[in-house]
């Protein structure tokens, strides 16, 4: 087995025997399973600053040349969802996504791409979220999902056979998933690997019927090369679409990591739910996704 697999065995023992684990933050992740070579593969930084917790957490993983080389052209995936403002935590927090998308130039990327599927208008998700305007600032290329650029592709999971996936993800050099921690009605949690459900055209709701099944056949299918968690605040009721501040749960909290079991396994620690009770979470372990 190798030292990157057996560290992120690691950190999976941890999370699903140990609830709330990862509490104790970067000290714990960063630098004691990730202390010698390679760099760690989850780093979570404790500050009330979105954008400079994120330069820390993707630092603490050996920088964001670790993932994008110069030249490529990366995908960014936030979740943009929801016509709602930041302070409602439905969608990523554009600060999050603006840090990443800057380091991704200053690493030498020649394009950086952000987009989502919304479920609300998508001209409305995108200026209420602050993403739109916050991603152009740093230079992004911010791209509505038309349904031109959707493709049917094979995806040959458990649930999905096939189906319309967004080109320009399939098509960039990199891809970094950039989700945000919230409640959800159906499958108790989303955090990294629902949020591929943003990436797909179609009948969505077709999946609801067998979501955790999908939900691990989406993560098996994109593998992204890097996951940025938004925790700086959480909708820990009434997901995903939430609405009142009432919901809402300061966190001051970034985690960035390449193991997406890990990531979702944060995300349901923070909103104080044993990972091992995530139905998608515990399959997509077994499956051995990362």
């Amino acid at each position: 087995m190798s030292r990157v697999r057996s560290r992120r065995e690691a950190l999976r023992t941890l999370a699903f025997a140990a609830p709330g684990a990862f509490a104790a933050g970067s000290s714990l992740l960063a630098t004691g399973l990730g202390q010698s070579s390679p760099p760690p593969d989850l780093a979570v930084i404790h500050g009330a600053d979105a954008g400079a917790a994120t330069r820390q957490a993707v630092a603490a993983l050996g920088g964001m040349r670790r993932f994008v080389s110069r030249g490529d052209v990366v995908f960014v995936k936030p979740n943009i969802g929801w016509a709602r403002v930041p302070a409602q935590a439905a969608n990523t927090h554009p600060e999050v996504v603006r840090a990443v998308v800057e380091l991704c130039y200053e690493a030498g990327a020649k394009l950086v791409k952000v987009a989502d599927h919304t479920l609300d208008l998508a001209e409305r998700c995108y200026r209420r979220s602050g993403i739109q305007a916050a991603a152009e600032r740093a230079g992004a290329s911010v791209e509505l999902a038309e349904p031109s650029r959707f493709r049917v592709m094979p995806l040959r999971g458990e649930a999905i056979a096939e189906w319309e996936v967004y080109a320009g993800a399939i098509e960039a050099d990199r891809l970094i998933n950039v989700p945000i921690v919230k409640h959800h009605s159906l499958c108790r949690l989303t955090a990294g690997m629902k949020n591929w459900f943003g990436l797909l055209g179609g009948q969505r709701d077709r999946l609801h019927d067998r979501i955790h099944a999908a939900i691990v056949d989406l993560a098996q299918f994109f593998g992204p090369d890097l996951i940025v968690l938004d925790a700086t605040r959480i909708l820990v009721r009434n997901g995903p679409q939430g609405g009142s501040l009432s919901d809402v749960r300061l966190a001051d909290t970034v985690a960035a990591g390449t193991d997406q079991v890990a990531i979702d396994a944060l995300a349901a620690d923070l909103l104080d739910m044993p990972p091992g009770e995530v139905e998608y979470a515990a399959c997509a372990s077994t499956a051995c996704v990362f």
